[in-house]
């Protein structure tokens, strides 16, 4: 199976930015438009190199049994999402949760299948404890260490059901101690609220009323202090709601998804920022950060087809990894555009501009199981992400791409489309 060809000229441009590369590991290049190289697909468990940016990646995954009782789907099977971190706390081990009908766990270095485990709920990694997750399901908060399938109950009750770990974009706070929970009340309300783990303490309940829309999820934020909900409006407005962990209102970002599909993380100077992708003016389809405690806006990128961003890379603060989609041949014939197309890289959020290029996706579009969603490992030496190879509608496997961070080198600030 190979990646379609694309016209002769487009590849000429790509070797000959590969001349220009700037880092003798191959993954740090001038933000110059490189065409996507044709490729077979990689065996299962076996090194491959991409020809664009020379990193090493592996595919992960492949329809049928894998072995452990690790059995993936013929469609996709992949890992959650872009903001949910894959591996645990020392990469030990790996989670996939989509398509292997429950939690598939793999060795996080190697990617060997090592067991499965029929977990309801939702988990997330501690991101601290390398031995446990984080779950919330129906009625009670536990956490559950995977390679034992031991379960420490710390919350249940019978005042609240259908509590949530987000759904599907909560993470803990940065040091493991708080989650944001979704819950339906007994007198029928929708509230959330903060409930700290280490103290099994719950916060006050919090009226999703009291903002406008309906609430599709919610996260607490790095340091703990503040809950992000993401508010859908009727009209199809995505806005955002900013709440302290006693309940008060501190932000309303009431323009359309400025940003969305992105994560919570640090800034440089400590501060809470949410980065991701706006849909709105003034920085429609740019990459822009915002900052909790005021709203900030700060462009990171020109006008782009990046697609979700996640800052998983927890101890690697001030990058997110973004994962680009995009038809190359509309991206190459617009040189004001970001210049990446069915890339992941990884960005400085700093506003330098600072890039680091890691592999060329050969994702073709689809639907919503076939997007790549590149989320790192928390050290950020490893990405994951999902492809189905440049046919849409086939099989979707996840890869995994090591990332060489040059420690002792000095830094390349490359600035990319006239940014910031």
């Amino acid at each position: 199976m190979r990646f379609y060809p694309f016209p002769l000229a487009l590849l000429l441009i790509a070797f000959a930015v590969l001349l220009r590369a700037a880092d003798s590991q191959g993954n740090s290049m001038s933000t110059t438009f490189v065409a996507p190289m044709p490729m077979d697909l990689p065996d299962y468990l076996r090194p491959a190199t991409d020809p664009a940016f020379g990193t090493n990646f592996m595919r992960i995954t492949k329809p049928g049994a894998l072995g452990g009782g690790v059995v993936c789907g013929t469609k996709y099977c992949s890992h959650r999402y872009s903001s949910a971190q894959a591996w645990n706390a020392d990469q030990s081990l790996l989670v996939l949760a989509n398509g292997c009908n429950g939690l598939c766990f793999l060795d996080g270095k190697t990617y060997a299948p090592l067991f499965h485990r029929d977990k309801g709920g939702e988990c997330e990694w501690h991101p601290r404890d390398a031995d446990v997750m984080i779950c919330v399901e129906d009625r009670k908060i536990s956490i559950w260490a995977p390679r034992t399938d031991h379960e420490d109950v710390v919350f249940v009750t019978a005042q609240y059901h259908d509590l949530q770990f987000g759904p599907s974009k909560g993470n803990p706070s940065r040091d493991g101690k708080r989650i944001a929970v979704r819950a339906v009340r007994a007198d029928g309300k929708a509230v959330v609220f903060a409930f700290d783990l280490a103290d099994r303490f719950k916060f006050p309940d919090i009226d999703l009323a009291q903002v406008p829309g309906t609430t599709s999820s919610c996260t607490i934020s790095p340091l703990g202090t503040n809950i992000l909900c993401f508010q859908n409006l009727a009209d199809g407005t995505e806005q955002r709601a900013i709440l302290s962990v006693d309940g008060t209102l501190r932000q309303r970002w009431t323009d359309h998804h400025r940003p969305g599909h992105g994560d919570l993380t640090l800034d440089d100077d400590g501060s809470e920022v949410y980065v991701g992708i706006s849909k709105s003016g003034p920085d429609k389809y740019h990459v822009i950060k915002r900052r909790l405690s005021d709203g900030k806006v700060t462009s990171l990128t020109g006008y782009g087809e990046a697609e979700h961003a996640s800052s998983r890379a927890l101890k690697r603060p001030g990058w997110v990894f973004l994962t680009y989609g995009g038809n190359p041949e509309e991206i190459s014939a617009n040189p004001g555009w970001a210049p990446f197309a069915r890339e992941v890289i990884a960005l400085r959020i700093d506003g330098s501009g600072e890039v680091r290029r890691i592999v060329q996706t050969r994702n073709a579009p689809s639907d919503y199981w076939s997007e790549t969603h590149a989320s790192p490992s928390p050290d950020g030496t490893q990405v994951i992400w999902s492809s189905n190879w440049g046919v849409a509608g086939g099989p979707v496997y996840d890869f995994v791409t090591r990332v060489d961070w040059p420690e002792n080198q000095n830094k390349k600030e490359i600035v990319a489309n006239g940014q910031p």
